[in-house]
């Protein structure tokens, strides 16, 4: 069973209907109908990402996640960090409220800056060791969406092989050309060799392209959820995971 009906969020939130529906295909077909997980969003608020606001890309994301989140998780809340040079928000979108929330929290925040992953990061993990679903055993899946490398890749890199040992799974997304050099270095934490560096595969990556909103919904949850299973199985048998 979801975590949220769908009736319940025909009479909370009808736009989020068939996004929702299309989270649950891509759920099942990756043998996951019925996992319950903590659903996590990362935003970049690095200057080059201005335009990424401005086109809705970076909303239409949140409300996809928002759409998985209601099989996962059955509080309908995704805590949220906005980061760039430092962490510019720590918040939450739910479904009841959704619309527009992106550029209400941007309008609120103060220039946009460089792009410290690492920082976004120790946000997340302190959030999650905080929650009650920590402290229940639920494993977190962080969706995290940069439109580039980070300011310091060795910050980054050990901050990926420090989360390895705690139960929760990093999706990296990128915005922007595919073919940017920039995105190298998620290639590179995609890779991380196992078990020389991290004890189990704890991060994917994949790009939306350069109009993140072109990709069908089908897609894109393929791709936010097809790693998921193949870590859960793997911090299992590590004991990572209960």
């Amino acid at each position: 069973m979801p975590g949220i009906s769908l009736a319940k969020l025909e009479a909370d939130a009808p736009a989020l209907v068939s996004l929702y529906k299309s989270a649950g295909v891509s759920l099942h077909k990756h043998g996951l109908g019925g996992v319950r997980a903590a659903v996590y969003l990362v935003v970049d608020y690095s200057g080059s990402m201005r335009r990424y606001f401005k086109n809705g890309s970076v909303q239409a994301l949140a409300d996809r996640v928002l759409g998985l989140s209601a099989h996962l998780d059955d509080d309908g809340r995704v805590p949220v960090v906005f980061f760039s040079t430092d962490i510019d928000a720590e918040t939450e979108i739910e479904i009841g409220r959704h619309e527009g929330r992106i550029d209400k929290i941007a309008g609120s925040l103060g220039r946009m800056g460089l792009t410290n992953y690492h920082l976004a990061m120790d946000a997340v993990i302190d959030h999650y060791l905080a929650s009650e679903s920590y402290e229940a055993g639920t494993p977190a899946l962080v969706v995290f969406q940069t439109d580039g490398g980070p300011t310091s890749r060795p910050a980054a890199e050990q901050y990926v092989c420090k989360a390895a040992n705690l139960p929760m799974f990093w999706q990296f997304i990128g915005f922007g050309d595919p073919k940017s050099k920039l995105f190298d270095f998620l290639r590179k934490l995609d890779e991380l060799p196992v078990p020389a560096r991290r004890p189990v595969d704890n991060a994917g990556f994949f790009h939306a392209g350069s109009n993140p909103r072109k990709v069908q919904d089908s897609d894109l949850y393929d791709r936010l959820v097809s790693e998921f299973p193949l870590w859960l199985a793997a911090a299992r048998a590590k004991g990572i995971l209960a």
